[in-house]
């Protein structure tokens, strides 16, 4: 590429902006020009706007202390900035819809965190690796919007991206149904220990529509572009139960599986092994090379050793083992705020990149 492209970061003083942040720094595609956040934090420099508030362990990048943060209302005004706008803003759906909806309409791609356009009807939500084809839905919803570069494209949540891979993996064996627990760290409610001391040694068994999420998502991800809409896959059925536990970063998942057509364990692990996608195909700047990694020690994947695998871009599966009642069961970790968050949005506009879809204005 030989010009870097423009970025604008909605929401940026919130946990996943700053992770944005942190993740584009030396990107060699994209360029932090823009922050945008609420009217609180317009007109200070972004070191002012977050103060103390930065959560990451890692220091701030030098190259966005001084940008004066934009009010992130003011829609023209940071569009004009950007060639395309990640999305992190923390408002109700119902404004969430309309201000990303805005973006779109200036001529501005917006690659989105958020939950609030997950299920419209001509907006993509995509892991590249599994169903980079539903981009494609994007001309449908630009015909919608009457733009020829504006349009939104989000990624799924958090809570699915460390079982979801292994049932796009084995799909040649037809899972018909899943049950999965997943133990969900505290970044994923963006905090940290510090601004929860109540998590240290609790455990929460609920999170607020998590588990609607996590029951439903996976089919779209997993359903067939036809027609110009997505048709959700019919199986598996899934179940789950989502709990907070008193960790940082890093989604976990038990898992149980029946199968129409009876693998081996030989054979899932293999699929698991060599599933790829777009993104290693074309060796997209934040791609792992390896999307899953199979552990055949019997105390993995655990946060502490795994979650960073591949940069917390990779999926880690373990513990794949036949089960007394379901066919198989394992055990699967993602990063959260990484794969799960920014990371799979930056993932997203990479191929979005890539395929064309997100070019200079």
């Amino acid at each position: 590429m030989d010009k870097k492209l423009r970025v604008g970061i909605l929401g940026a003083t919130g946990m996943v902006g700053q992770r944005f942040i942190s993740l584009l720094e030396n990107h060699p595609w994209y360029e932090v020009c823009t922050l945008a956040a609420s009217q609180r934090s317009a007109g200070k420099t972004y070191e002012e706007a977050v103060g103390e508030r930065w959560k990451l362990e890692t220091p701030m990048p030098e190259n966005v202390k001084k940008l004066v943060v934009l009010n992130v209302n003011e829609v023209e005004k940071v569009a004009e900035t950007v060639d395309f706008v990640f999305s992190a803003v923390d408002m109700s759906k119902d404004e969430i819809k309309a201000i990303e909806e805005a973006y779109a309409k200036t001529e501005t791609p917006v690659v989105s965190n958020n939950s609030a356009h997950r299920w419209t009807k001509d907006v993509p939500m995509v892991v590249p690796e599994i169903n980079d084809q539903h981009f494609e839905l994007i001309q449908t919803q630009k015909e919608r919007l009457g733009t020829t570069k504006g349009f939104i494209a989000v990624k799924p949540n958090c809570s699915i991206q460390s079982y979801t891979p292994c049932l796009a993996a084995w799909a040649e064996f037809e899972p018909t149904e899943v049950v999965a627990t997943t133990y969900q760290a505290i970044s994923g409610a963006g905090k940290n220990f510090t601004d929860w001391p109540e998590m240290v040694g609790n455990i929460i068994p609920f999170i607020g529509g998590e588990e609607e999420k996590s029951e439903k998502e996976p089919l779209r991800v997993l359903g067939e572009l036809k027609d110009g809409e997505i048709v959700l896959a019919s199986e598996p059925r899934i179940t789950t139960q989502c709990i907070r536990v008193p960790v940082l970063n890093g989604h976990t998942a038990a898992v149980f599986v029946n199968f129409k057509k009876k693998p081996t364990k030989e054979q899932l692990i293999e699929k698991l092994e060599n599933f790829k996608g777009y993104p290693q195909e074309e060796s997209l700047p934040s791609a792992p090379k390896r999307f899953i990694q199979y552990l055949t020690e019997d105390n993995r994947p655990q946060v502490t050793m795994d979650v960073d695998y591949e940069n917390g871009m990779g999926v880690s599966i373990g513990r794949l083992r036949e089960d007394s009642i379901y066919d198989f069961k394992f055990v699967g970790l993602s990063h959260n705020t990484l794969r799960g968050a920014a990371g799979g949005a930056v993932l997203c506009a990479e191929t979005l990149t890539k395929k064309g879809f997100i070019q200079g204005k």
